[in-house]
Order: structure tokens, then sequence, then C-alpha cells
């Protein structure tokens, strides 16, 4: 794409949220551009299977959902550009998407650029990343065959990521701050009564140890505080999400978790500008949530440009 190359609708991220906005915008006949920095399907690509998403009954795989949600959306036409957004800036009665490998203007944007997992933030975290610190069980569990490894978080993301590190990992030690999990109680149930499973409630990770790879974990009892090590050879990290929102903290408001204040249309307080997905505020931060978030920013993009045609003639 040339610079200054204009679109209707210019869409940041190719997460669900991002391809479900693709498909509606470009079925409405506006001309999309997608930019993504990484492959279709966000954090999702990681994941062996999808259990809630509607319409497939066993699952699917992220890296099979991310793919055929971009083929749908291009088949009416949206385009797609693999580049990182630097930023993004209203110039005159338009947006401008400032990327390494362009500039793109846009009468509506839609931001959808995700969340990546939080930090632990203990210590020999970061150093071990790489070396037994992970967040992506389908791409590293492998590297633990019948070895011990732990899993932090009790939401659906650390549960599903659990089931797939029972195919590699001769026990899997799952850590949850809290004495109950978050996840769906089907999911729970299947996890919780595999024999490779146990869970260790009301456990905070203090310290991952090793010196050139994971050794272990200090831990501690959040409720009579007694403090234990427990040897492992790898630690999976699911305590959260981060929103992908720093290209924005100079353009609008951001909440108390950094992301994104919107209304029911996915309007931000700034016109043209609309976030979909789990950067928003109260996300629920599921696949099919976003998906709907996603559909609603491109409905509601699609009424700000007819609006935006009135108001011209």
């Amino acid at each position: 794409m040339s610079e200054g190359s204009e679109f209707d609708i210019v869409i940041i991220g190719g997460g669900v949220a991002g391809l479900s906005a693709a498909l509606f915008a470009a079925r409405f006949g506006h001309s999309t551009m997608v930019i993504e920095r990484f492959a279709p399907g966000g954090n999702l690509v990681n994941v062996e299977s999808i259990e809630d998403f509607p319409g497939f009954p066993n699952g699917v795989p992220g890296y099979e959902l991310g793919p055929l949600m971009q083929e749908q959306a291009a088949k009416y036409g949206a385009e797609f550009q693999m580049a990182e957004v630097e930023s993004i800036e209203a110039v005159e009665s338009s947006w401008q998407v400032n990327t390494a490998e362009g500039i793109y203007r846009a009468k509506a944007v839609i931001v959808a650029t995700g969340s990546h997992p939080k930090d632990l933030g203990v210590p020999r975290e970061r150093a071990l990343r790489g070396q037994g610190v992970s967040n992506c069980a389908s791409c590293d569990g492998p590297l633990f065959t019948d070895q011990v490894v732990g899993v932090v978080g009790g939401g659906s993301y650390a549960l599903q990521e659990a089931l797939t590190l029972v195919n590699h990992a001769s026990q899997v030690i799952l850590f949850h701050d809290q004495r109950t999990l978050s996840a769906p109680q089907t999911l729970q149930q299947r996890v919780l009564s595999h024999p490779k499973v146990s869970a260790r409630y009301n456990t905070t990770v203090e310290e991952i140890q090793g010196d050139d790879a994971v050794t272990g974990a200090a831990v501690r009892d959040t409720l009579t505080g007694e403090k234990s090590q427990v040897q492992l050879a790898g630690m999976f990290i699911y305590a959260g999400l981060e929103p992908n929102t720093d290209f924005l903290k100079n353009l609008l408001r951001l909440d108390h978790d950094n992301r994104v204040p919107t209304d029911g249309w996915m309007r931000t307080e700034l016109p043209g500008l609309f976030a979909a997905g789990d950067l928003r505020t109260e996300s629920a931060g599921l696949a099919i949530t976003s998906a709907g978030d996603g559909a609603a920013a491109a409905i509601g993009a699609h009424g700000y440009l007819k609006d935006r045609v009135w108001r011209q003639k």
C-alpha cells in the first residue's frame, strides 16, 4: 500500500473482535483495512481447543478459527496488512493510522488490539522466560514431556492450557490464590478429575526458582502464611490480561486498568473512534463476546459514516 492509503474503516487488530468487525464493515460495503502485527486470531492462535464458541460442538482450534474468520471477511472485500501500529491521530475530519509500513487514512477507526498476559511480578520470572516460564502451552508443552509443570491461574484460559499440558507433562500443579476457580463448572470438572492434575488453592507463587532454567517455585498459603518449595520443570502463567493500549494513552481517557471506556455501540469519547474486544472496559474477555463487540463496533461505525454523509450534504 502507498503512503496515505485511504479507507472508510481501518481496524487495528486481527483477533476475533477485529475480524468480526472486518466482516460486518465489509458486508456494509465499506472499504475496510485490517492491520495486524501477527497471525489472524490474536492470542487464540495458541489455544488448541476453544470449546465455548457457538457452532463448534467439538471445539475449534484457535489456529483454525482465526484464518477462517479472515477468509470470510476477505470474501466480502476486507483487506489485510501485517504491520505494527505506532500511533493514531486526528487529521482534519479523518483519522491517520501510523505504522512502520506506511500511513493509512480512515473516516472511522476500530481499535481491537486485545490484551497480553500479565506478569506475576515475582523474582526470576522475566529472567527465566523462555527457559521454563511460558504463557503458551501448545507452543512449549512438548518441551516438558514426562516432567512436572505448574500453571498459575483459575480462569478458563488457565484451565484450557492445563488440559493441553496433561498431554505432555507427568503432572500439572494448578496454583490459584483464591479458594475456588472462576472457570465454567464443566471445564473445572474436566480438569480437576484428570489424574495428572492437582490443585493448590489459596496459594500464591512468590518466586520462580532456577539459574539457567526453571527448577521450582517458592509458594505461600494465603490463609496460614506457611511457605514451601515446589519442584517444577516449567511454570505457565495465566494470571490475568493487560490491555494493549499504550499507544492510546495520549489520545483518549483510559480507565484505572488502562482499558477503553465505550458505550453499547463501542463508541469511545472521540467521534469516529471505536474500541472492541477485551481491551475495553467491562469486557467479559471471551472469544464470543469479543466477536459480538466487533460486530457492534462495525454497526456503530456504519451508523457514524452514514450520519457523516448526511451532515455533509
